[in-house]
């Protein structure tokens, strides 16, 4: 594939925070491959196997982890990018790492933490996941983080759009290493955002369905599914229920992903470079308007039936007492941190309940659990309703 001419280039990188003199010395591989590649072997990224995506400390096996849902997002960003003539390498790195700021139980683990650190500046999973790529995850003798370059840490600081009012964390990391945070990303980026998109609408109904918090029959009450539903059942007549559920996803992310690829086609018109792309004052890398209203349709739907269901706010709510008394805890008794912790704890605030915000926010679900059992002698109940 042609690479466009509003692709992002790893021979034109704008660099990374701290220089390095590496060429050749591992493979012949781009910046952007690097990146991806550094990402992949990361401790972070290997904690996202037990953390929650939709369910809660899952006791089945065959539900999705942040790990699963990662990989699923970036084979759909790669999909895409190729089609529109992207770097897939940085397509897949951003999609890989979108996630990787989430402390244990998802949402709901976020809202504690956001809470308990309301006075010291609160928490976003977002920034914490630029925060843990810059600095906290330390594999080199160098310097702190994993030292991405500057394309990939701006995708993701800005895949959702430009940043208005970052909060203290990327402040912070923005000072150190600007990002341009008011201006639209790469086309990458974009692809990263509205990949994850298609991969959570979609996925998540096949989790739903698998765990019982989601029929058929409702879910055909949307226009978009009762089609795709019709044309799986007249061609696979006497297939059996299940196989027509999973050919009816995959038919679902296939239609969007086309309409996405189109889209982002007449959007980019007249685009000469990737500078056009970050001052196009919009998102060019979006769902057509009808797509866009059927995915929000679709959206609303998982909303009342599966995220907001009241066995999963119960449990969520379970889940934010759990983190908030572990940040509490640590708080109260430094000495209940690891040893590592306790000696790189600072002394001041607000960096002192940072630095906890850090330790929890690293956490899986399973080591919360454990820790909670560790400090207050009982695991905490019906945190797993799959």
């Amino acid at each position: 594939m042609t690479r466009a001419l509003f692709a992002a280039d790893p021979a034109a990188s704008r660099g990374r925070e701290f220089p390095e003199d590496r060429a050749g010395a591992r493979g012949p591989r781009s910046e952007f491959q690097r990146d991806r590649d550094r990402i992949i072997h990361s401790i972070a990224f290997r904690r996202l196997r037990s953390k929650t995506q939709v369910f809660i400390a899952p006791d089945g096996d065959h539900y999705r982890t942040r790990l699963t849902h990662s990989l699923e997002v970036a084979q759909i960003g790669r999909v895409i990018a190729r089609a529109l003539g992207l770097d897939e390498d940085l397509t897949e790195a951003l999609c890989l790492a979108h996630d990787i700021g989430h402390p244990p139980f998802g949402h709901a683990g976020e809202d504690a933490l956001r809470q308990a650190m309301e006075g010291e500046g609160g928490f976003d999973h977002n920034a914490q996941a630029l925060r843990v790529l810059m600095r906290l995850e330390s594999p080199y003798c160098e310097h702190d983080g994993l030292n991405l370059t500057w394309e990939l840490l701006e995708g993701l600081a800005k895949h959702n759009g430009p940043v208005a009012e970052p909060g203290w964390a990327l402040t912070e990391l923005n000072a150190a290493f600007p990002l341009d945070l008011g201006r639209y990303p790469s086309l990458e980026a974009q692809v990263a955002a509205v990949a994850d998109d298609i991969a959570y609408d979609n996925h998540d109904i096949d989790d739903g369905l698998r765990a019982g918090f989601l029929a058929l029959d409702d879910l055909l009450s949307l226009d978009f599914v009762a089609d795709q539903w019709r044309e799986v059942e007249k061609r696979f007549p006497n297939a059996p229920r299940e196989r027509q559920l999973r050919e009816l996803v995959r038919v679902q992310i296939g239609l969007m992903v086309n309409d996405v690829i189109a889209q982002t086609q007449r959007a980019a018109e007249g685009m000469a470079t990737i500078d056009d792309v970050r001052a196009a004052g919009r998102a060019l890398a979006t769902f057509s308007p009808a797509m866009g209203a059927q995915e929000r349709r679709l959206k609303r739907f998982m909303y009342d039936r599966l995220y907001f269901h009241p066995e999963q706010l119960a449990t969520a709510e379970r889940a934010r007492e759990v983190v908030a008394k572990l940040y509490a805890a640590y708080a109260a008794d430094p000495a209940a941190l690891p040893a590592a912790w306790r000696a790189s704890l600072p002394a001041e605030q607000p960096a002192r309940a940072r630095h906890i915000g850090d330790f929890v926010a690293g956490m899986t679900d399973r080591f919360a659990i454990d820790q909670y059992a560790r400090i207050f002698g009982s695991r905490p109940e019906g945190l797993s309703n799959v």
